[in-house]
């Protein structure tokens, strides 16, 4: 059984480093990483850390109010479609909606879009590149 527990910028970096960052000579740190706004939640399956993401105070001028952006989702390979993605999401949902955030927004990895729609997240924008990494979309999600 997965559980989602907060946990700290320190670990997701290793997660962060083998997943988004593999082979790819970009920083896996982030700036924000350590704002004490910023929060991070780690996946756990049988008391190991296996997906990571970060959320920090972030605005895009497509939508309106209090916004977060969702940095840095990974899951390692051997439990995607589990539910751990999805179960990170839902539990920073309740959190930003406790905090009256209004939006969550993301670059979205191409191949990731399915997954964010598949969790109420709209694109908006052209698709466009980051360096090294690939295709991204913007997409965002109302929180309240």
């Amino acid at each position: 059984m997965i559980k989602i527990k907060n946990i700290s910028a320190q670990e997701t970096y290793e997660i962060r480093l083998s997943v988004l960052r593999n082979n790819i000579d970009l920083p896996f740190k982030f700036e924000g990483d350590e704002d004490k706004r910023t929060f991070h939640l780690g996946a756990f399956y049988e008391e190991k850390l296996v997906g990571i993401t970060s959320f920090m105070r972030n605005r895009i001028d497509v939508v309106k109010g209090q916004q977060y952006q969702l940095r840095g989702m990974a899951t390692l390979p051997e439990v995607r479609g589990m539910g751990a993605g999805k179960m990170l999401i839902e539990e920073a949902k309740s959190i930003l909606k406790e905090k009256s955030i209004t939006a969550l927004w993301c670059n979205a990895r191409k191949e990731a879009v399915g997954f964010y729609e598949n969790l109420g997240f709209k694109i908006t924008g052209e698709e466009f590149e980051v360096s090294k990494v690939g295709a991204h979309f913007k997409m965002y999600y109302i929180v309240s």
